[in-house]
């Protein structure tokens, strides 16, 4: 499919030094080719030359005159045209800034110019000279009501359109084509949109709070903080950098340095493992990244919790969330600056919870609490001993359940349901080696409502979700055994956690089960999860930070303990030892994380020493964080030369600078 082809303009700003050198031989080179394109050139046809000077003169950029004050030029494309009669035809112009305006040619007016008009064909890039209609004063319409519409005065073509291009609102374009998909499928522009707002947004209040915006390498040296790296080779043979899953260690330079507020829409490469594991995804994201100097977790927590709902106070979600194609998103180009809507700001509250609590409840470190109740341990299975031995095969397990109440459902209805989820369960929670899920559905009609699997002590065990408010015909109650923890750290889900996600979905998609649109009231759950484990064992196939203990760190090796008591338990038993981490989750996806850090060199080589049993070799590929290197401090000083321009200054006559000792300290990973 041909491209859509539009009037550009653009210009790119470089630094100093960013031209490339050419050597001799390459600018002899040059000057051959040159010479043979030139006279290639000359050998044009006449007839070609003339075609392309016709087609440049009728789509060259010529400016429309502007007559007086109430006349304007817009630019954009031409929508599908309407036509009343040969006289009267309306078009939709969609502007670069997002605006759509109806364009309204009458033959009245200039019968040539309405002809020209009627002759462009859709989806045209074309600038337009238009009369502007200004009503009066009490009639004006208020923001965000119909589109405005201009009285056309003269219309110019800027380019073509591909011959055979059929746009129609059921139209799917393949990805290959995402041009198209951005330009004619409207959720995708807001959604671009909405990301630029925000990410405006968020800067400019941060920059109102005193921080720096500093933009570190992408490049670093490898280092065990815990997760997979990419190496990216250098010139030199035997050396290699690594992409940079986040600015860690440039940041906390840059905290002794003195930058005491820092920020920075930084790219960082992130993987993504599903609960199978058996495939991994890696994503390159964008994230605003900031630290704190002389903060602790709660400070951070309350300023980026005041960040959030200043957002989300302009972002007005109950106004500027719309229904496109099936799905809720915010339009900013939408959003209403009405003082009398200003004056009734959204309601957004954090709930925080503790990551043993998250796990104990909601089976998961990022609940979503817009699934109603929560899971249920049953402490004592005797009295069901027989239902235990059905669903598993462990001989001390703990079984837990959750309730969830189905909306206009029969137990019919129900049963059906069920079998076909079950039927549709993925390979890791329908091979699960502590046994299967068992549903069992309410049915007033049955012996013992239904749940007569669960022996006559069934109210027992049903009276302890006291949060559904009773269980009533077709409403579902889940149950899943698994081996009892043996420490604090858990996987990221449990299995039950994992298939109550899975359900609540699948009965939201089926309309068994309400939930609050995004943009109304209660739809925006904001979580903080806090009290992390500081320790966890080392999983099969996790690089870890390679130490000889058989544990690793659960955030990174520079997070501190929690507490005099987690600081005590390094010296005892470390995996019960809690960090001073915290993580936000938004309707069950992390949006964000931090940690307070261990600034004490002496702690944190012991934990790397003694705790973790790292390597000598790999203790010393952070040591430019323990001496906190001296070339940074540039940073604060008047510049001599442009190598002291940047946080981390690369070599120079003087010397080699911070990033050519993080280069060779990781040529370790490149030895056979």
């Amino acid at each position: 499919m041909p491209m859509l082809r539009s009037w550009r303009c653009g210009v790119t700003l470089r630094g100093r030094g960013g031209a490339l050198k050419q050597s001799p031989l390459t600018r002899c080179s040059a000057r051959q080719s040159t010479s043979l394109a030139n006279a290639e050139l000359r050998q044009q046809p006449q007839a070609r030359q003339q075609e392309l000077e016709r087609l440049w003169n009728k789509y060259r950029d010529t400016p429309l005159t502007l007559k007086n004050e109430v006349e304007d030029v817009f630019v954009g494309f031409l929508g599908k045209q309407r036509h009343v009669g040969k006289q009267l035809s309306f078009s939709d112009l969609f502007t670069p800034s997002g605006e759509v305006i109806q364009i309204c040619s009458k033959a009245i007016d200039d019968d040539a110019v309405h002809a020209k008009f009627r002759q462009t064909p859709a989806l045209v890039p074309v600038r337009v000279r238009a009369a502007i209609d200004v009503p009066p004063a009490d009639d004006a319409q208020p923001s965000g009501a119909a589109k405005r519409t201009v009285t056309l005065r003269d219309i110019r073509p800027l380019n073509s359109v591909p011959k055979g291009l059929i746009v129609n609102p059921g139209v799917q374009f393949p990805r290959s084509k995402r041009h198209l998909q951005i330009r004619f499928h409207p959720e995708l522009q807001a959604r671009l949109r909405f990301r630029s707002w925000l990410k405006g947004l968020l800067s400019q209040n941060l920059l109102e709070r005193g921080f720096v915006d500093v933009e570190t390498p992408a490049l670093f040296k490898s280092t065990p903080e815990g997760a997979r790296e990419f190496l990216v080779p250098t010139r030199n043979k035997g050396t290699a950098y690594a992409l940079s899953q986040s600015p860690q260690q440039y940041k906390q330079i840059l905290m002794s340095a003195g930058i005491g507020r820092y920020m920075q829409w930084a790219r960082c490469k992130q993987h993504r493992v599903p609960l199978s594991k058996v495939q991994r995804l890696t994503l390159f994201l964008l994230q605003l990244d900031m630290e704190w100097a002389y903060a602790t977790a709660a400070h951070v927590i309350g300023d980026v919790g005041n960040l959030i709902l200043k957002a989300l106070a302009a972002l007005r979600p109950a106004q500027s969330y719309k229904t496109v194609n099936g799905s809720r998103i915010p339009f900013v180009t939408d959003m209403s600056s009405d003082s009398a809507l200003t004056a009734a700001p959204d309601i957004h509250q954090f709930t925080t919870i503790t990551y043993a609590d998250s796990m104990a409840a909601y089976g998961t470190d990022k609940p979503d609490l817009r699934i109603p109740n929560r899971i249920h341990a049953i402490r004592d299975l005797k009295p069901i001993d027989h239902f235990v031995h059905m669903i598993t095969s462990l001989d001390d397990p703990l079984v837990e359940f959750f309730t969830l109440p189905l909306k206009d459902c029969s137990p019919r209805e129900a049963h059906e349901l069920v079998k076909g989820f079950m039927e549709a369960l993925p390979p890791s929670l329908s091979n699960n080696p502590d046994g299967m899920p068992q549903i069992l559905v309410c049915d007033s009609s049955k012996p013992s409502r239904g749940f007569s699997s669960l022996g006559p002590e069934y109210e027992s065990v049903l009276s302890l979700a006291k949060d559904g408010g009773g269980i009533k015909d077709g409403d579902l109650v889940v149950f899943q055994a698994r081996q009892k923890p043996t420490g604090q750290y858990h996987s990221g889900s449990t299995r039950l956690g994992h298939l109550r996600t899975l359900l609540w979905r699948v009965l939201i998609e089926q309309g068994h089960v309400d939930s609050p649109r995004l943009g109304d009231e209660g739809s925006l759950q904001f979580v903080w999860v806090t009290e992390f484990p500081m320790f966890k064992p080392v999983e099969e196939g996790e690089p870890g930070q390679g130490g000889a203990a058989g544990i690793s760190a659960c955030h990174h090796p520079f997070t501190a303990p929690l507490s005099d008591k987690d600081f005590k338990l390094l010296f005892s038993a470390p995996l019960e030892a809690k960090s001073a981490a915290y993580d936000l989750v938004l309707n069950g996806v992390e949006i964000g994380g931090g940690s307070e850090r261990n600034h004490v060199a002496e702690v944190q080589d012991f934990i790397m020493r003694d705790v973790l049993k790292m390597t000598p070799e790999r203790i010393g590929d952070f040591s430019h964080l323990i001496r906190n290197p001296p070339t940074t401090a540039a940073l604060a000083q008047s510049m001599s030369s442009r190598h002291d321009g940047g946080p981390s200054p690369g070599a120079s006559p003087r010397g080699p600078g911070l990033s050519d000792s993080l280069l060779r300290a990781g040529q370790a990973l490149l030895q056979p």
